[in-house]
């Protein structure tokens, strides 16, 4: 058996660049092997073809943010973790190519409700993190509320102007029936387990929720249990 070597060892030894430079180009998704895009450095080589991209630059990778349908049952950690390539929304594929490093240093923002699906944000972006972070009091939220139950007398008025419920001071919400038995809810910044206290206060029992809008970002028709890119025109 022959003995193989490293990608990044490889790509030094036939650029003669620096390891650091070598990593760069690997993990920036410009190093093929046999044909095939590769970015992990520890690769194995033997007899294959390595070759760079046309245009391949050694600079660290753009930050992305990415927007996961989280499933049901799942908490942040898992659903990250369950992210990869092959989990990509193809209806919002675009020509920008899915790399290992875009799953690397994820940070979770305004996290979903309790034992809620829908949309959940990942970033790596510093800027996107601190705008979130900074603005997410000011921030709608809005949640399809699947309920049963029935609804007291002037329920909806009382969810739409506030009120003290079993000495809980409720914040006004945006509230509407989506259908006869979905609610939706649209409110900034619910401290954990709100929404089903809003709809226990007035007499509705949930049986399942799920986010689809975040500010100005909107989960749309992203499929459960995919991923797509947060795009440059979207703005929280």
């Amino acid at each position: 058996m022959s003995e193989t070597t490293r990608l990044s060892k490889c790509l030094v030894a036939q650029l003669g660049c620096s390891r650091r430079e070598a990593e760069l180009y690997i993990g920036g998704g410009w190093v093929t092997v046999d044909g095939q895009v590769i970015d992990e450095p520890q690769f194995p080589i033997d007899q294959q073809v390595v070759a760079l991209l046309p245009g391949a630059k050694p600079e660290p990778l753009e930050p992305v943010t990415l927007l996961l349908h989280q499933e049901a049952g799942l908490d942040a950690e898992a659903a990250r973790n369950a992210m990869n390539p092959g989990n990509r929304s193809e209806a919002h594929a675009t020509e920008r190519r899915v790399l290992r490093g875009h799953f690397a240093r994820l940070t979770c923002l305004a996290p979903l409700q309790a034992g809620a699906s829908g949309l959940q944000i990942y970033s790596q972006d510093w800027r996107t993190v601190r705008k979130i972070d900074s603005d997410l009091n000011k921030l709608e939220q809005e949640y399809v509320v699947e309920v049963r139950g029935q609804i007291i007398a002037t329920g909806l008025e009382r969810l739409n102007r506030g009120f003290n419920w079993k000495g809980h001071e409720l914040p006004k919400v945006k509230a509407s029936w989506q259908n006869e038995t979905r609610l939706r809810l649209v409110l900034k910044n619910p401290a954990a387990g709100l929404v089903e206290l809003l709809c226990r206060s007035v007499g509705l029992e949930v049986v399942g929720m799920r986010r689809i809008r975040l500010g100005g970002v909107a989960m749309a028709k992203l499929p459960a249990g995919q991923w797509r890119y947060l795009e440059s025109k979207e703005k929280f």
